[in-house]
């Protein structure tokens, strides 16, 4: 029988588990020594090269949301869901071309020191801070929330402790060294993700080609022995013939405790049901993803909803823009020496990023196409730590399942961390009086707030939460920063205007979007499906009111704009600018 619960952890995934969390704290606290002025915990006193920074970004980048939802997406929705991998390896071509380089020569320490730097308006100033907090902190609960569901299928524990763990060591690294520490930390953390996630992938894939060929698309999947699974989440079924099993929970309403035949049609099977798939038998589908293998292949599907296409392309936009937005992002190109190397370290990522992504891609089409059982478990981010063992029984199957768990502690601690030094310089900067004091005191302030949350919110999808985050960033900083490095007509009250539009639009649909049984009780049709994509909306309304409220103030264009564009995009090597420094 293959038994895919979360009754007990091998003591291989126990150790790597706390191996992953010990060396982050471990490296974190090598960096604290060498954390001493204020810049070195703003941006690591500016002496980052490309190929260090290069692998820190890509470790703080490649969150949850990747390492775990890509996969995940991909077994689900199919060709659709390789948008999420492409848009988020494509955001930094956009941040080569556009911002990477000028941003740096700026001088800036933070989004909001640009954007007084650029239009020199306080009031702005304060209206980017509030932005980033709220980016930061919408990505930052997914972040925790994924560590709780990680740790509570690894381990057995409750959610929240998995979140409260994580954020625990997050602030513990952040408070301690600040970009130094984290500097360290994120870029071991890549090349764990990247061993993590590439062993399994090119192991149960030539276990799985070379075994048995991949089934024939027009007929359904079925399970060879009998197995056991564990819903994680509320679930919808898809039954398309009558389907005997054995369940333990709740379906569609009311309690089942033995065997039940399932009707043709739709169940919902209740978070914390057991359910037995008597081998030979037929895997139900999972509502809303695509039913036969052919319809999986092929794109147009969308992810769910009853406007495929409207989703992917709004899906697209979001998060090709989104990258420019993202704060934790755009402050490692502070750390840079120069706006030369801030160039060299995009075209690195984009290389360390399209390399990760070829590995999930393997994983959910492995998931897909040899054990769809695993999404009925309700949570596509299950996916990626659930192959090992569904796959491979023993001591070897237990091996690949604790390479994955590390890398999974990894990807949370790696991105969480990057989102706090990002949210906690801003608030000791802007709200504080910027010491390092400051800096430490608002790392445990912010760090708290989406440990809460993460705790109190339900969770969705990883990717799906993580694709809303960049939404916001893409309707609200990214307009800001194109637009204020290469056009010289924007004006603070049009940025403002354009900063307010976005959040208001974006951050609605995030809201509501949250509050996920609304969607699926009250709103339906387009409505639901312009809460759950917004940025085919939101991101064009937001560059249009920067661009129309700038026109109609364009009497109070910065006098000195051309003296700051000039800044800007000159090299450096011209001597027009210089860095400006804070001290203790």
């Amino acid at each position: 029988m293959l038994d895919i619960t979360t009754t007990s952890a091998p003591p291989a995934t126990v150790v790597a588990v706390i191996a992953a969390a010990v060396a982050a704290v471990a490296i974190g606290a090598y960096g604290v020594r060498l954390a001493r002025t204020t810049s070195d915990f703003l941006v690591a006193s500016r002496s980052v090269g490309p190929q260090w920074n290069a692998a820190a970004i890509s470790g703080e980048y490649l969150s949850a949301a990747s390492f775990l939802g890509v996969a995940g997406l991909i077994a689900k929705y199919g060709a659709d869901a390789l948008w999420y991998p492409i848009g988020f390896t494509a955001g930094y071509v956009g941040l080569l071309l556009f911002v990477a380089a000028p941003l740096r020569r700026s001088g800036a320490y933070t989004v909001p020191d640009f954007a007084e730097f650029r239009l020199g308006s306080v009031g702005l100033r304060r209206l980017a801070t509030a932005m980033v907090v709220v980016i930061c902190v919408l990505y930052l609960v997914p972040q925790l929330q994924g560590a709780g569901l990680t740790l509570n299928i690894l381990l057995g524990l409750p959610p929240w402790v998995g979140a409260v763990v994580v954020g625990g060591v997050v602030i513990a690294n952040v408070v301690g060294g600040g970009m130094r520490s984290v500097t360290f930390v994120q870029a071991f953390q890549y090349w764990l993700k990247l061993t993590a996630i590439a062993v399994p992938a090119v192991v149960l894939g030539l276990h799985l080609y070379l075994g048995d060929r991949p089934p024939a698309t027009d007929t359904p999947a079925t399970v060879a022995t009998d197995t056991r699974l564990q819903v994680n989440t509320d679930v919808t079924l898809r039954v398309s013939t009558p389907l005997s099993v054995q369940i333990d929970g709740r379906v569609d309403g009311r309690p089942v405790n033995g065997p039940i035949r399932l009707a043709p049609g739709e169940h919902r099977v209740d978070a914390e049901s057991r359910v037995l798939l008597p081998a030979g038998a037929t895997v139900p589908q999972v509502a809303g993803a695509p039913s036969t293998y052919a319809q999986w292949a092929r794109p147009g599907w969308g992810f769910g909803g009853e406007h495929p296409m409207y989703q992917v392309y709004s899906l697209i936009i979001g998060i090709f823009l989104g990258t420019m937005g993202l704060p934790h992002v755009l402050v490692r190109f502070y750390t840079n020496p120069d706006g030369r190397a801030a160039r060299a370290t995009s075209m690195a990522v984009v290389a360390l990023l399209g390399v990760f992504y070829l590995f999930p891609t393997v994983l959910g089409a492995v998931t897909r196409l040899w054990v769809p059982q695993l999404l009925l478990t309700g949570t596509s981010d299950a996916v990626v730590l659930l192959l090992p063992g569904g796959v491979l029984a023993g001591i070897w199957g237990q091996l690949l399942a604790a390479l994955v768990a590390a890398g999974a502690v990894a990807a949370f601690l790696a991105t969480a961390s990057g989102l706090l030094v990002s949210v906690a310089g801003v608030v000791s900067t802007d709200v504080l009086r910027g010491r390092v004091r400051d800096f430490r005191i608002a790392s445990v302030l912010t760090g708290l707030v989406p440990i809460a949350l993460a705790v109190a919110v339900s969770s969705i999808d990883l990717s799906r939460t993580v694709g809303l985050a960049f939404t916001v960033a893409a309707s609200t900083l990214c307009p800001l920063l194109v637009l204020g490095i290469w056009w010289r007509g924007l004006t603070a009250v049009g940025a403002a205007a354009g900063l307010v539009v976005g959040a208001v639009t974006a951050g609605s649909a995030v809201v509501v979007t949250a509050a996920s049984g609304l969607l699926d009780d009250v709103l339906h049709g387009w409505p639901e499906v312009l809460l759950s994509y917004p940025a085919a909306i939101s991101v064009p309304l937001a560059f249009a009111t920067m661009v129309a409220v700038s026109m109609l103030t364009a009497g109070r264009v910065p006098a000195d704009v051309g003296r700051i564009l000039t800044r800007l995009h000159a090299p450096e090597r011209l001597g027009v600018g210089r860095d400006r420094e804070t001290t203790l």
